[in-house]
C-alpha cells in the first residue's frame, strides 16, 4: 500500500500518530509524515485515513 500525504493540507492534528503511530508520526514542523520503512496493518492505516478531519491521507 502506497501512503500519500497532503501536507499542504495537514492541521497537525496527530490523530493519525495517535491510531497508527507505527506508520505516522509528527514531524519538526508540526505535520503529519509517514516514518520511512513504516510497516503497519492496513486496517489501522485506513483508520488513521478514514480519522483524518481534513482528508489529506491518501492510500493507493
Amino acid at each position: 500500500m502506497k501512503i500519500e500525504i497532503d501536507r499542504d493540507g495537514c492541521i497537525g492534528c496527530g490523530l493519525c500518530a495517535e491510531i497508527c503511530p507505527e506508520v505516522f508520526r509528527i514531524a519538526e514542523d508540526g505535520l503529519s509524515t509517514v516514518i520511512d520503512g513504516a510497516n503497519g496493518s492496513d486496517e489501522k492505516i485506513a483508520d488513521a485515513a478514514d480519522a483524518c478531519p481534513v482528508s489529506v491521507i491518501h492510500l493507493n
